[in-house]
């Protein structure tokens, strides 16, 4: 178990932003939270998909800038590799940004904040709802 090392999912920031309760006391109990530079790229996404582009441009790279940001790398590569392959053999692919965020938190030992239930079908994933 990767204990209170925390890594975010896109959804858990949103609900962050949105000042859930629940999940602010969460993580205020962490040692260390990561974002996935996939989720980074997601947030990204929404802002320039939005009506207040440069207003959320902004929102979004401050949000980044207080946070410890996770690339990908050959390491990651190669346990998303993994991945994608027993999540083929089970016949249960999920979206391929996840699996790459689930790569990042395997490989780093952290502990995946999510409310997708699909990563639960990940191997060796540390897992937590909200």
């Amino acid at each position: 178990m990767a204990g209170n090392k925390l890594l975010l999912d896109t959804n858990a920031i949103i609900a962050l932003q949105k000042e859930n309760s629940q999940l602010i006391a969460q993580i205020s109990k962490a040692t260390d939270v990561f974002l996935p530079a996939i989720v980074v790229g997601e947030l990204y996404f929404g802002a320039y998909n939005s009506q207040r582009v440069e207003e959320n441009r902004k929102r979004v790279a401050v949000y980044i800038s207080e946070r410890s940001v996770l690339s990908i790398d050959s390491d990651t590569a190669d346990v998303y590799g993994q991945l994608k392959q027993q999540l083929r053999a089970k016949g249960r692919p999920i979206p391929e940004n996840d699996i790459w965020i689930a790569a990042l938190a395997i490989q780093y030992d952290l502990t995946l904040i999510t409310d997708d239930a699909h990563f639960d079908v990940i191997d060796g994933l540390d897992v937590q709802n909200w």
